[in-house]
């Protein structure tokens, strides 16, 4: 593919991913619910570009969005931009690492590796970081089993989708 169809293709994935993680912003969703839709359709975005524009473009949108996540208020805190960024690039490294080994696999290591940093990262940070207890916990939650569900969720819509693009 020339370079100019990846970047092209690479700045649409970072629109939609941006675009995803802002729908909470659009539409009424209860916050609950919205953490299992855009956690999949963001998960599914990364995977995609994984997978259709290779390892380092699919890096980039794991940065950015974080970043774009803390100026949406979304993330409380800057520091908590480099787990999050982390746990996205474990999710995009192992799925890529494991695809030849069947996509199933491969979204599930990538799940389990993204939802492992993501709540290590997290645990040893609280040490750290005096945040109020409530906080801590809706941290803690959302750093748990809604990122294994998220992960499976986001690889099954991009095995579909990326099965439709060429």
């Amino acid at each position: 593919m020339s370079e100019h169809k990846v970047v092209t293709r690479a700045a649409l994935l970072l629109a939609l991913t941006l675009l995803f993680q802002s729908l909470r912003f659009l539409i009424p969703i209860p916050s609950f619910l919205s953490t299992f839709i855009i956690g999949s359709l963001v998960n599914s975005a990364l995977l995609i570009a994984a997978e259709k524009v290779g390892l380092w473009p699919a890096l980039m949108i794991a940065v950015v969005a974080p970043v774009a996540a803390y100026f949406q208020q979304l993330l409380p805190l800057p520091v908590f931009i480099v787990p999050v960024a982390l746990g996205n690039a474990a999710y995009i490294c192992l799925f890529l690492a494991s695809l030849r080994w069947g996509r199933v696999l491969a979204v599930f290591l990538g799940t389990i590796g993204k939802t492992g940093v993501l709540y290590g990262a997290f645990v040893w940070l609280l040490t750290f970081i005096a945040v109020p207890p409530n906080l801590a916990a809706g941290i803690m939650f959302a750093m748990s089993w809604p990122q294994l569900v998220t992960g499976i969720l986001g690889g099954l819509l991009a095995s579909i989708i990326s099965r439709r693009i060429r």
